[in-house]
């Protein structure tokens, strides 16, 4: 359980530096750019905490998948970026394919026969 939540920290931090990378005008604008830095070293560490108990597979899947999904919806929200069926579609896929990924593991480990 305590990967799941450094896995969360982990995204909310990818998605932050991500977020700030646009608005850092490439590395051109401060604070945004200290945001970067920040947000992505926190986004590595927890990441890699997350992995001290998940599977890599997973937790990147999880991670990328997302991180991506949020990304694409602030840039909507934020900066009236274009969303059409396809784009939509397509994050209602990843989603899917992390929620089926997610699904897996927990068949598989509740297939394996107790030590």
């Amino acid at each position: 359980m305590k990967g799941y939540i450094y896995l969360k920290i982990s995204i909310i931090a990818e998605v932050f530096a991500t977020t700030m990378l646009k608005l850092s005008e490439g590395f051109t604008v401060m604070l945004p750019s200290v945001g970067v830095i920040i947000g992505y070293v926190l986004a590595f560490y927890f990441i890699s905490k997350a992995l001290q108990t998940l599977p890599l597979s997973l937790a990147y899947a999880i991670w990328s998948g997302v991180g991506t999904a949020a990304t694409a919806i602030i840039g909507v929200i934020l900066w009236d970026e274009l969303m059409n069926t396809v784009m939509l579609c397509g994050i209602v896929l990843i989603i899917g394919g992390v929620f089926l990924l997610n699904g897996s593991e927990k068949t598989e480990t509740a297939k394996k026969p107790a030590n």
